[in-house]
């Protein structure tokens, strides 16, 4: 996400690296919502991922050779505002693999490492990605969106976890295989709604959803200025609420697919708007339901999409 006062992920206050040394390992959840899973098993190879969607990726991957943290896992926290702990830089201190998303969306996970003089192999989502801001706009960081991406990622992971434990190096390729099998169903059902709506308008309150909208050759009608603002964390202006809320109020989209993670009162405005008007609302969120593993979670993102349009 790009970088802005308002939305940065802040660092607790405090000299970190001074309290390291003092600091125990836990093995229950913090208060801010994020595992703490305890010190690693000698045999496993510890990993801490920025958030839960990358964790439940390196556990299919990894399986019982990983001992994996997730930093963010709380499903009702917003992860723009998620302020990073001592604790956590311990955890990121005793790593030998990183999974983080990068693109400016979780910067805290960079900037512990350094100041821990960690030596963890790093992967970063968005650099594995390959994708960069389009000419005049910005980088659209929430790539799990997108299953070539992930595709990508879970041969990364392999890969790292490989050097990291050589003698299951094959496991975790095998492993990765599974995974990216299970991929091509939910890359099929975006095709499926290509075939049968594409071309059709949608509304959306940030962009997070917008990798599998755009596969799924839906289009995005909702103004720049107003995703962008509330990526931000900014006020939109009344001008751009009402060609907003006009989307639904005169049936321009077929549905709105938001972020029910991030939500306030404009982005309330065109949840109530839609509904008013009888548009479906397709609720999406950035990190893991309880109770869900990803592909578990895309499977009913897709499926929730598919349904909303044929209504």
């Amino acid at each position: 996400m790009p970088s802005s006062p308002s939305r940065s992920l802040a660092l607790m206050a405090g000299a970190a690296l001074a309290l390291l040394a003092g600091c125990g390992s836990s093995s229950d959840s913090g208060s801010d919502g994020s595992s703490a899973s305890g010190p690693a098993s000698s045999s496993r190879i510890p990993v801490v991922a920025s958030t839960n969607v990358y964790g439940d990726i390196v556990e299919r991957i990894g399986g019982d050779h990983v001992d994996v943290t997730s930093i963010i896992s709380d499903p009702d926290q917003d992860p723009h505002s998620y302020e990073a702990d001592t604790q956590n830089q311990l955890t990121l201190s005793k790593a030998k693999v990183v999974v983080e998303n990068g693109g400016g969306y979780d910067d805290f996970v960079d900037r512990m490492l350094k100041s821990s003089g960690s030596a963890a192999e790093v992967i970063n989502a968005v650099k594995v990605s390959g994708k960069t801001a389009p000419k005049g706009g910005e980088l659209n960081e929430h790539v799990w969106y997108d299953f070539p991406t992930v595709a990508k990622i879970a041969d990364s992971i392999a890969a790292a976890l490989g050097r990291a434990d050589a003698t299951d190096a094959a496991t975790f390729t095998r492993n990765a295989e599974t995974f990216k099998a299970k991929l091509t169903p939910l890359e099929s059902k975006e095709a499926q709604i290509k075939k049968e709506h594409g071309g059709a308008g949608i509304g959306i309150t940030e962009p997070v959803p917008l990798y599998m909208t755009e596969a799924s050759g839906l289009v995005d009608k909702t103004p720049a200025e107003f995703s962008e603002a509330v990526e931000e964390g900014s006020d939109v202006s009344p001008r751009i609420l009402r060609e907003t809320l006009a989307l639904y109020s005169d049936k321009q989209v077929k549905a709105l697919v938001y972020n029910a993670q991030t939500s306030g009162p404009q982005t309330e405005k065109v949840e109530n708007a839609a509904k008013a008007a009888g548009v479906a609302v397709v609720p999406v969120t950035e990190t893991l339901p309880k109770g869900k593993d990803y592909l578990g979670w895309m499977t009913s993102n897709v499926d929730a999409l598919a349904g909303a349009l044929a209504e």
